[in-house]
């Protein structure tokens, strides 16, 4: 047990991920983990209870109204902050010792950086810091000493297998598993006629709209497959992708003797939640008990990227490289913004994806370079927004 506890600083902390952490750091107790920050978006009046239970030294919320109402409620519990500035500053304050980011899509990025610069544990939920700008947060983390500690699922499964063998050159490959979410059955023409509620209705997992969205899509695999390259420093063609319907392999490591590791489990986040607020030690959780007989029958089968287009999105980005993960992350969010809105048919959530990433390589836009500043990474993703935008106004 460490000599004191962590200072945690939780991003999104109203949401799935956010609600699960913080029921893990019950489970845990104060002599583990203390949280010293809780930061939201619009969410205030959660955010208002959680900082009336657990008196956190900050909270901040979204600029406006939300923070403004926050105020009025908590009053003199903690200290309110608003905004990006705000998460930045209670990352980077002393008594904050890690952070879980699990703030949704490319909002959370600054102060994910700050946390890689100053050198606090870093559990990430929050994939898309590393699509977006995976080099600069691997280097930040290299320079201040940062660990940088998998929270999704299927990372968590292979960063826990490695530890059966760690050095690169004793991996094969990892395959990191996909439910196939609820249109894993289904044929391309149904699929094309899909409304909204059976987009959101997973049949695994129980999350907020945009990540059902994704794993919709399989949208999410794309993403894991470039945070798993930066994760891992393993190149694209040792990242495979294979679904999973059961969710019970979580993902699996192939060492180069035919060992294969696996991790396993009943479906629960709170599983890789806690794993990465303890790591190197394990904690007792009461999750329920894996009953393998009860489970049954395992199924794997292959990805039909025919009806599944995404995925190889992915192996585009980290073929070209650049501002590639910048670009396709931002389309995708505002393609699947639009489909939440109701505004477009659920094909053309991948449709656009693919134009905007061509686009960008074909030389639309910024010019891609091999390794992308901060403010170059920002400036592909403003453009692809708004090519995003463009294309969804036009379509082919």
């Amino acid at each position: 047990m460490p000599s004191r506890p962590l200072g945690l600083v939780v991003l999104g902390s109203t949401g799935s991920i956010g609600a699960s952490t913080l029921d893990v750091v019950k489970n845990l107790g104060p002599d583990r983990v203390k949280v010293v920050g809780l930061a939201a978006g619009t969410k205030w009046e959660k955010l208002a209870e959680q900082a009336r239970a657990l008196r956190p030294l900050y909270v901040s919320a979204a600029r406006g109204e939300p923070v403004a109402r926050l105020r009025d409620a908590v009053g003199d519990i903690c200290r309110v902050l608003e905004g990006e500035e705000g998460q930045r500053a209670m990352v980077a304050a002393p008594e904050c010792t890690a952070v879980l980011a699990a703030v949704t899509g490319a909002a959370g990025l600054p102060a994910v950086v700050e946390a890689a610069r100053t050198g606090k544990r870093l559990c990430l939920s929050n994939k898309e810091s590393l699509v977006v700008a995976g080099p600069i947060v691997r280097r930040l983390a290299r320079e201040s000493g940062a660990p940088l500690l998998p929270v999704d699922s299927e990372h968590s499964a292979i960063f826990q297998c490695l530890r059966s063998g760690q050095a690169p050159q004793e991996v094969k490959r990892i395959i990191l598993t996909a439910s196939g979410g609820p249109f894993r059955t289904w044929s391309a023409e149904r699929i094309s006629r899909c409304t909204l509620d059976e987009a959101l209705n997973h049949p695994t997992w129980k999350m907020g709209p945009n990540i059902t969205i994704d794993s919709a899509t399989l949208m999410n695999k794309a993403l894991e497959v470039i945070e798993a390259h930066w994760l891992f420093d393993l190149p694209a063609e040792r990242i495979e992708t294979i679904c999973h319907p059961q969710s019970i392999v979580h993902s699996m490591v192939e060492f180069v003797d035919g060992s294969v590791m696996a991790q396993m489990g009943v479906p629960d986040m709170r599983v890789p939640i806690q794993y990465a607020l303890t790591y190197p030690e394990r904690a007792p959780l009461p999750v329920a008990t894996f009953d393998l007989a009860r489970t049954g029958k395992l199924e794997f089968e292959a990805i039909d990227h025919d009806r599944f287009p995404s995925i190889q999105l992915a192996y585009t980005v980290l073929r070209k490289g650049a501002a590639g993960g910048a670009v396709l992350n931002a389309a995708n969010e505002v393609a699947r913004g639009a489909f939440l809105e109701r505004a477009i048919p659920f094909d053309d959530i991948a449709r656009t994806n693919a134009r905007v990433l061509a686009r960008y390589y074909d030389g639309g836009g910024p010019a891609p370079v091999p390794a992308p500043s901060l403010e170059g990474v920002l400036e592909a993703d403003r453009w692809a927004r708004q090519e995003a935008t463009r294309c969804l106004k036009q379509p082919s």
